[in-house]
């Protein structure tokens, strides 16, 4: 679970690496307080996403040359997709123009979270989960319509 967050915050591998350490890390720091009025894997998806998007909005604050340096974000399908490699990949590049809250959305849907996990993550009501995962379906079929 936590290195499909990484994985889906960051296209260097390397900064995958560093954002797995540190969201390890925040979740020690935090196992102190946890209270077990909510799952544990909500708990822990809560605590990985803030660690994943304040991630994020650090590097995006870091010039572009900066941040990708040599490297080229990777977007390919895996190499065992098969004949749908092509709308696989696609899709990862719609993915990769979301916002990092989108993502979020995109993430807890292809992990099959409910509605309602999805909201106690999120800190959100279930009612703000159906509306902003409709915007999200909507934008993903507008950027897949959009020529490359």
């Amino acid at each position: 679970m936590l290195h499909r967050i990484c994985r889906m915050y960051c296209a260097d591998a390397d900064d995958r690496q560093d954002l797995y350490q540190e969201i390890v890390l925040q979740l020690w720091r935090a196992y102190p307080q946890y209270e077990a009025r909510a799952k544990f894997s909500t708990w822990l998806y809560r605590i990985a996403l803030n660690v994943a998007i304040s991630d994020l909005r650090q590097r995006s604050r870091k010039p572009v040359a900066e941040r990708f340096g040599d490297t080229v974000p990777d977007v390919a399908p895996p190499p065992d997709a098969g004949p749908d490699a092509e709308d696989l990949g696609q899709l990862y590049r719609a993915i990769e123009r979301l916002s990092d809250v989108e993502k979020a959305f995109v993430l807890l849907y292809l992990e099959e979270r409910t509605y309602e996990e999805m909201a106690d993550i999120l800190g959100i009501t279930q009612n703000h989960v159906r509306v902003k995962m409709h915007r999200v379906q909507d934008k993903l079929r507008h950027l897949l319509t959009q020529p490359a």
